[in-house]
């Protein structure tokens, strides 16, 4: 049965970004996020070395370093589609409609990602609702997600096997996936904010289970400093 979304308590995604959300609010986030930074710490390291490496011509400690990328970089993709999915489910059910703003092309690196990012902006102006705008978001942020972490895990695969043809256009694209992943991560935290303050109380307990069960139940153990969140990459994401 759908119900009213609640009222918006803010008129922009930054006021949103900056709000406070009450305990049980709180709680949902602070551990979704928790598990996507933890997931994309370890990825993230694991390819800062391994570009470390390369840099200073030990490019056979690079590649066994890879080996295991492609496993971090789907424990990121996982989650991450995951929490997608349960705001897509919920908005579909329920109606829930969220501050929001489309996708920037300059977020991104690869020409793919930005021409998803361009028709996003452009499908934004020609829907009249709120609630099509958030969902057709959501929508295009899966997509990316799946493509540019197929993408990764195929690519340092073959970097790791020595299977590559051009290895240095390859190691290029894993540094351009990587940026592209992490913008989509950062817009997804952001959007997983403003959902919950637009989330009614009652409806907070079924997101929650659809939010872990589809995110995976047991988040990755990793300290992450949650506190420096809103100081990462998401205060480049202009126009949010």
């Amino acid at each position: 049965m759908a119900s009213q979304p609640a009222i918006r308590r803010n008129p922009s995604v930054i006021q949103d970004w900056n709000s406070s959300l009450s305990t049980a609010y709180d709680e949902s986030f602070f551990c979704a996020a928790r598990h996507l930074e933890t997931a994309y710490v370890m990825w993230s390291v694991n390819l800062d070395e391994a570009l470390g490496f390369r840099r200073v011509g030990r490019n056979s400690h690079a590649s066994d370093l890879l080996g295991i990328s492609p496993a971090l970089c789907y424990r990121l993709a996982h989650p991450l589609r995951g929490s997608l999915h349960a705001m897509l489910f919920h908005a579909r059910h329920f109606g829930t409609a969220p501050n929001l703003v489309p996708l920037a092309a300059y977020n991104f690196q690869l020409p793919s990602s930005q021409r998803a990012a361009r028709v996003n902006a452009l499908f934004s102006k020609l829907l009249l609702t709120n609630k099509s705008q958030f969902q057709y978001k959501l929508s295009i942020l899966l997509e990316l997600v799946g493509d540019l972490s197929d993408s990764y895990v195929h690519i340092s695969g073959e970097l790791s096997d020595g299977s590559a043809m051009e290895e240095d256009l390859d190691w290029q694209s894993l540094e351009d996936l990587h940026y592209d992943l992490n913008t989509c991560l950062r817009e997804s935290i952001v959007l997983l904010k403003c959902f919950l303050l637009a989330l009614p109380d009652k409806q907070l307990v079924e997101f929650n289970l659809s939010l872990r069960h589809l995110m995976g139940d047991t988040p990755y153990e990793y300290p992450t400093p949650l506190e420096n969140l809103a100081h990462r990459r998401i205060t480049l994401l202009k126009g949010q």
